[in-house]
């Protein structure tokens, strides 16, 4: 799977898009297939090293994101694969499919857009 990624610490523009292994869920996870993502300004502190999570490299920021459901974790009630959700994870949404706790998994209503939805938990509360 295609993933923007961060492999050292650095400038925006030092990063870029690299293939990965596609991600298995742990049994509290939710798998999803990233239709949108949003872009804050803590994804730009991220991938710099200035922001309070350090992940290990390498790793793709985007913390919020919206998509259908890939599959889910043994321990994962409420969600089934094709399920439309909107879901929340401090890195990791872009790419063509990104992990969340299933806590931090929402149902997304299908008149909800995904690029509505994608901007609904950081970038609407920034704002």
């Amino acid at each position: 799977m295609r993933a923007y990624l961060c492999k050292a610490f650095g400038p925006i523009d030092t990063h870029g898009c690299s293939e990965l292994p596609a991600p298995l869920p742990a049994d509290d996870e939710v798998i999803v297939d990233v239709a949108a993502a949003g872009v804050n300004y803590y994804d730009t502190l991220i991938v710099q090293g200035r922001y309070q999570i350090r992940p290990t490299f390498p790793f793709s920021p985007g913390g919020e994101f919206a998509g259908t459901v890939s599959s889910i974790g043994a321990a994962v009630d409420g969600f089934h694969p094709g399920q439309r959700v909107l879901a929340f994870n401090s890195y990791g949404g872009f790419a063509e499919r990104a992990r969340a706790r299933a806590s931090q998994v929402f149902p997304l209503p299908d008149a909800v857009g995904f690029d509505q939805a994608a901007a609904a938990l950081v970038a609407y509360a920034t704002a």
